[in-house]
């Protein structure tokens, strides 16, 4: 069973509107995440509704997601589910002083994905505890990522 919430937090000095132009900008992911290393956007701008074809990769292992932006309220979060595994990625910007504090989650509703990707996370990546930690050290690394870019 999933951790039904995972999430990191950084504090970053620029304005909601800096972080936003870095978090909204999908086709950029690649340059951040670990694992997501390229996200094709359908459609045109990104908005809610959006669908993306997402390219993940750890060590040698290389799969496709399909992603739906669930929600899109600019300067405020982004959030996208993945298909197919119902999971729900989010980014949320809370104004903190004269910066903002980022949030990166994850959600598994009720702690359940689908069994295939049960199946794969026990086989391919060690087992979901493993799993669950490479998961926080990745959100970590991304949020350091677009901190920088943002104070930059």
């Amino acid at each position: 069973m999933a951790t039904e919430l995972i999430e990191e937090s950084i504090d970053i000095d620029a304005s909601p509107q800096k972080v936003w132009s870095i978090v909204s900008d999908l086709r950029t992911m690649g340059e951040r995440s670990p694992q997501c290393k390229k996200m094709f956007i359908f459609g045109g701008d990104v908005k809610q509704g959006t669908r993306t074809l997402n390219i993940n990769r750890r060590g040698p292992l290389v799969w496709p997601t399909n992603c739906k932006v669930v929600a899109f309220t600019p300067n405020q979060e982004i959030a996208w589910k993945i298909v197919e595994n119902g999971t729900v990625w989010a980014y949320k910007i809370t104004p903190k002083g004269d910066g903002v504090t980022l949030t990166e989650s994850r959600t598994a509703a009720n702690g359940e994905t689908s069994k295939i990707s049960s199946f794969l996370v026990d086989r391919a990546f060690g087992g979901n505890d493993n799993f669950e930690v490479e998961l926080h050290a990745g959100m970590r690394e991304t949020l350091g990522k677009i901190k920088r870019s943002a104070e930059s």
